[in-house]
């Protein structure tokens, strides 16, 4: 148990951005109740691997993560609690050598993973698989965006990011592959972590309709500030409907122009 809590401290950092990253969409209104999920792989932050007692069969096979050690936020618990005590309100877990069960390396008090495990360890297997850094899933119920799904106008990922990337410049530069869409599907099933992870193939965050988000990244903060730009577009889409007019948005051109400056700055 000293050896856990010296490899904790370790990771002190990355459990200050999660704490951060909760408050941040606590106050935009984005976690009612216990709303929202975090899980951020841990592996390259540990020097050795923790102890673990607990084993937990899972219903997949997650084997190119398998060994993985993973921080998750905790079902039920909100997340201005999380605010406080990232830890204490989640649980760190590592992978077996097979990547059919987890061991239970820190559980926060009455924790149990968040019900979108099948969902977050799905995306972190299909990060694995394509050699990506990104490290870090978050689901929030991002009120501008699900509101933009109850509308039979925006039920594509195209239709949706021609508005997103209209509406403001920072849409397009920093969320240049836009929003994928998943129609409705049941939370918690694996139905809609294999939609989600398919769309997470063209696409960094994933948009479940009249639900929320989830957008991968290689830091927390970024991958909430990436939300947070595309409810900024829809809610400016929103306001302009609201006072009574059609939001001219960018032109195709001005659309373009800032295309080829991201292809310069990513080149």
């Amino acid at each position: 148990m000293q050896k856990n809590i010296r490899q904790v401290e370790k990771i002190s950092k990355i459990l200050d951005d999660i704490a951060e990253v909760a408050a941040l969409i606590q106050s935009k209104g984005w976690a009612e109740k216990n709303a929202g999920n975090i899980s951020v792989k841990l592996s390259d932050g540990f020097d050795e691997l923790p102890d673990a007692d607990e084993l937990i069969a899972l219903e997949m096979d997650y084997l190119p993560i398998a060994g993985c050690c993973f921080y998750i936020s905790a079902t039920g618990k909100r997340m201005r609690d999380i605010a406080k005590d990232p830890l204490n309100n989640g649980l760190i877990i590592l992978l077996n050598y097979q990547g059919k069960a987890y061991h239970v390396i820190h559980r926060g008090e009455n924790c149990n993973p968040t019900s979108e495990l099948p969902s977050h360890l799905g995306i972190h297997k299909m990060i694995n698989e394509r050699g990506s850094k990104q490290k870090v899933v978050l689901h929030s119920h991002a009120t501008e965006l699900i509101a933009l799904t109850q509308s039979a106008e925006f039920k594509s990922s195209a239709a949706i990011n021609k508005v997103l990337w209209n509406m403001h410049p920072e849409s397009i530069v920093f969320i240049p592959k836009g929003l994928g869409f998943v129609p409705y599907l049941l939370p918690g099933s694996e139905e809609i972590a294999q939609a989600t992870i398919k769309m997470f193939q063209k696409h960094d965050i994933v948009l479940w309709e009249k639900h929320g988000v989830f957008a991968i990244g290689e830091c927390i903060l970024d991958t909430y500030d990436n939300i947070d730009i595309a409810c900024k577009s829809a809610g400016i889409w929103f306001m302009c409907k609201s006072a009574g007019f059609v939001p001219e948005g960018l032109t195709e051109a001005q659309l373009d122009e800032l295309r080829e400056l991201v292809a310069k700055f990513n080149s």
